[in-house]
């Protein structure tokens, strides 16, 4: 049976040991986030908080906390769309194998949103900003934030549904300069959605209204970051993968999420910044304050069961890398149509997903001369020229072909394929003063910088080993090499000073310059390489 609610979500995890509840009354501020940090590294069960304190609502996290989990929630809805999906990639598979997609129909059903005339659950009460629990994860952070928001907005003078918007962008419930339970902080990044409705709304008259749900069937939650093509309505997803059509309403000029444990509806003004964040983020680093959109709260919506659905973000792998799990699982087999002739991508969870980004495609053009990067190029440009794929800040592809055991998700045999094989005279591109990711501040401004191609194919060029060159002597203020994997070699460096390290890397390349290098491509310097070393996620 479809979840109707969180409550339903829980009740059966609950009956199959795979939830516990916590009676004790805890702290938003800071303990009940390092409560979930300890659960999760422990691959431990999701986690019901039965008393917040300084809120009348319990709180759940970590539903999707270990692969297996997220699958057991998604069990019943999670074949059916990835055949749908197939189907969207090539019809005449129905032609071939009718009976695989006898269900294909009924899935295509429940993408259809459903209207709800009258008593909607989420309708149940109302309560105010400050009576949310409060979850504040990190000690540097601006205040409490919502981390599994789904902001839904629609465009100006339109009331279809299909035109919707769903994204999970940030919120910030309470610091700064936010009038306590009146205003609350809005955070969106590069390349997403509500940025083409706020566009809109700023050349129109129309007030831009907005509506924040949280909870609901969980597979909700996962449609609001799903990768859908502009001008496909993530209810249409949600409604397929929780296998029950997603319910509606509307309030007002508000659209409500029937199903929803909490609604926040408001406006956001117009041409009005506040400061929002700092936030310790999923790339292990906090992003810094800066001046974000205002929505001014008009109400605060909730059902009778209400549960406050949160998460806590941090360096990969936190419980939200299961989205990345499922998401890939998922979009594979629409790589191809998407992208002609790349074969595989791998947003690297451990690396914070947009900052790598490995690919595997395909090298036909000159079939009867030498093998070199050309088709791959294409495709390169393709992946960093269009949605998500194009916040990646490195990007490495290799041909298909070389070895029939290449795959992106074997990283560490994915790098030793393209350092056997990368020519950095002739495989490394730099695409200068673009866009990059809001969260990436190693450009020359906010969402300002570069990025890197590293792209090879052809037969290996060099045996990876690790080993030094003989007699190496580093040069002041450099020392303790140390191996990452054969071929990768991590160097601790003075400490990063602006501009004028990079003549700390002109004397250091000077320095090894004379020495053979042959067998080890990638040099790497770093303020710990004890600790880059010590395993590759850290090196990620």
């Amino acid at each position: 049976m479809a979840y109707r609610s969180m409550a339903d979500c829980v009740r059966e995890l609950e009956r199959h040991g795979r939830l516990v509840r916590i009676r004790e009354e805890l702290d938003p501020d800071l303990e009940i986030a390092e409560v979930h940090r300890r659960v999760f590294d422990a691959q431990g069960p999701a986690l019901l908080f039965e008393r917040v304190k300084g809120s009348p609502f319990p709180a759940v996290s970590n539903l999707y906390g270990t692969f297996e989990r997220t699958e057991f929630l998604f069990r019943r809805t999670l074949d059916r769309v990835r055949r749908v999906i197939e189907l969207k990639v090539d019809p005449t598979n129905f032609l071939r194998r009718p009976f695989r997609y006898l269900s294909a129909p009924f899935t295509a059903l429940s993408a259809l949103p459903r209207r709800q005339w009258f008593g909607l659950p989420v309708q149940y009460g109302e309560t105010t900003i400050d009576q949310l629990p409060q979850i504040k994860s990190w000690p540097m952070d601006g205040g409490a934030f919502i981390t599994l928001p789904q902001v839904c907005t629609l465009p100006p003078g339109s009331t279809q549904i299909m035109q919707s918007n769903l994204g999970m962008y940030r919120i910030q419930l309470s610091g700064n300069d936010y009038e306590a339970g009146r205003e609350i902080g809005l955070h969106y990044q590069l390349h997403r959605g509500i940025g083409v409705h706020h566009t809109l709304y700023n050349a129109s008259d129309e007030p831009f209204r907005a509506s924040i749900f949280v909870g609901g069937p969980p597979a909700h939650a996962f449609a609001a970051i799903m990768p859908l093509p502009e001008g496909l309505s993530e209810l249409t997803f949600a409604g397929m993968l929780a296998g029950r059509r997603f319910r509606y309403g509307w309030d007002r000029a508000f659209l409500l999420s029937a199903d929803a444990d909490f609604v926040i509806t408001g406006t956001i003004r117009k041409g009005e910044k506040k400061m929002e964040g700092p936030f310790g983020d999923h790339l292990g680093y906090y992003s810094l304050a800066h001046e974000f959109p205002v929505m001014e709260v008009d109400k605060v919506y909730h059902r009778k069961d209400a549960i406050w659905h949160f998460t806590v973000v941090g360096r990969p792998p936190q419980e939200d890398s299961s989205f990345g799990y499922l998401i890939h699982q998922l979009v594979e087999p629409l790589t191809a149509q998407e992208f002609p002739g790349v074969q595989e991508i791998n947003a690297v969870d451990a690396a914070g997903v947009h900052p790598l980004l490995l690919a595997i495609g395909s090298e036909r053009y000159m079939p009867f001369r030498e093998r070199k990067p050309e088709e791959i190029l294409t495709q390169a440009n393709h992946l960093l020229g269009k949605g998500q794929t194009s916040l990646a800040k490195f990007l490495v592809i290799a041909a298909a072909g070389d070895d029939p055991q290449l795959n992106t998700h074997d990283i560490p045999f994915f790098f030793r394929h393209v350092l056997e094989r990368v020519d950095w005279r002739r495989d490394l591109h730099f695409q200068t003063k673009t866009t990059i990711d809001t969260l990436d501040y190693s450009g020359s401004g906010w969402n300002a910088g570069s990025k890197v191609v590293i792209a090879c194919c052809g037969p290996k060029l060099r045996e990876l080993r690790s080993e030094l060159p003989p007699h190496l002597q580093l040069p002041n203020g450099f020392r303790e090499p140390r191996f990452v994997q054969p071929g990768i070699l991590a160097v601790e460096a003075p400490a990063f000073k602006g501009e004028e390290s990079y003549d700390d890397c002109h004397r250091f390349a000077r320095a090894v310059l004379p020495y053979d290098w042959t067998h080890i491509p990638l040099i790497v310097l770093t303020d710990d390489s004890g600790f880059l070393a010590a395993d590759f996620q850290n090196f990620l």
